[in-house]
């Protein structure tokens, strides 16, 4: 009976001690009310946001920090961006904060977009409700007028409230540190390859081989030009068929010769710098198969050849 006594006054105390030691590791690091910027990464684990804290004096330990969002399943709840906190919060205030969300957030910019749809990935980063979301769509439509091309795809820091314009001044900055010199050509050159291409290797070589054919003065035939013509609000890259292919607009490169008069999307560094400096090659005709693997052809028979052999048409 003493020993089951002495049993359970150990575990009693032990109990004592280990939620002493919790309550102890939730309370503030200090009484310091000055606010530190911290910046969450995305894609940055809980365990590494929760030691980032502790270094950055916010928390007293990353290990409860951790067990408490994984307790309220709260892990999921964070979001990359810049947080004000200040270490006279508790560990409970500090994830609540978190949880509401950064006072500025990441957003990626993918390459190859209209400027129509990178508003968009705006409008669905910032949360904006529907009154906000059209007076930013067309601030920024106003902003980025004849800039298309022109806006840097990338990942950026943004605060929440930011206004369009300063965001299309942002990605306007980005592609001029980004980019030395490009001439207008090249850039709608550059914009063709990104829509037109997979990777670094083939965008080279099919930079090349529109460079051949506007020399030749030969149709470029270039399907994400017909896309740009015929896009439509619910759509701006639609499948296309013959029919498209034979619509009257300057940008389509199927019924006038040479380069479209504007670039048909924003492309990123490796396709400008294809367009700069492309690779020569005895190619003129190239296509992708299903599984998005390309096909060059020296001649139009040998092209028809790799459209019966790839395409099945």
């Amino acid at each position: 009976m003493k020993k089951l006594l002495f049993i359970l006054c150990f575990i009693l105390v032990g109990f004592v001690g280990l939620t002493s030691w919790i309550y102890l590791n939730t309370k503030p690091v200090s009484g310091d009310t000055s606010v530190k910027n911290f910046l969450i990464l995305k894609g940055a684990a809980a365990s590494i946001v929760g030691d980032n804290l502790k270094e950055a004096g916010l928390i007293r330990n990353s290990l409860i920090f951790k067990l408490y969002l994984y307790a309220g399943n709260k892990q999921k709840s964070l979001v990359a961006g810049e947080y004000s906190l200040s270490s006279n919060l508790t560990l409970f205030q500090i994830v609540a904060q978190l949880i509401k969300g950064p006072k500025e957030i990441w957003v990626t910019i993918p390459e190859g977009l209209r400027k129509e749809e990178i508003v968009e990935k705006y409008i669905k980063a910032f949360g904006l409700g529907d009154v906000a979301a059209e007076n930013f769509r067309s601030e920024f439509s106003l902003a980025a007028k004849d800039k298309e091309g022109y806006l840097f795809p990338d990942t950026y820091l943004f605060p929440k409230d930011i206004t369009a314009k300063l965001v299309v001044n942002k990605m306007l900055t980005t592609f001029d540190k980004k980019i030395n010199s490009i001439t207008y050509n090249q850039l709608i050159m550059a914009s063709l390859i990104e829509r037109e291409t997979r990777t670094d290797a083939e965008r080279l070589i099919v930079a090349g081989i529109l460079y051949k054919r506007i020399e030749l003065d030969m149709p470029l035939q270039v399907d994400a030009t017909v896309q740009y013509a015929i896009a439509k609000k619910d759509n701006y890259w639609p499948e296309i068929f013959l029919e498209d292919r034979k619509i009257k607009s300057a940008f389509n490169t199927y019924y006038v010769t040479g380069l479209p008069p504007a670039p048909i999307a924003n492309p990123g560094l490796s396709a400008i710098k294809a367009a700069i400096s492309s690779e020569k090659s005895g190619y003129l005709y190239y296509l992708h198969d299903s599984q998005g693997v390309i096909h060059y052809a020296v001649t139009l028979e040998e092209h028809n050849q790799n459209i019966k052999n790839y395409l099945g048409s």
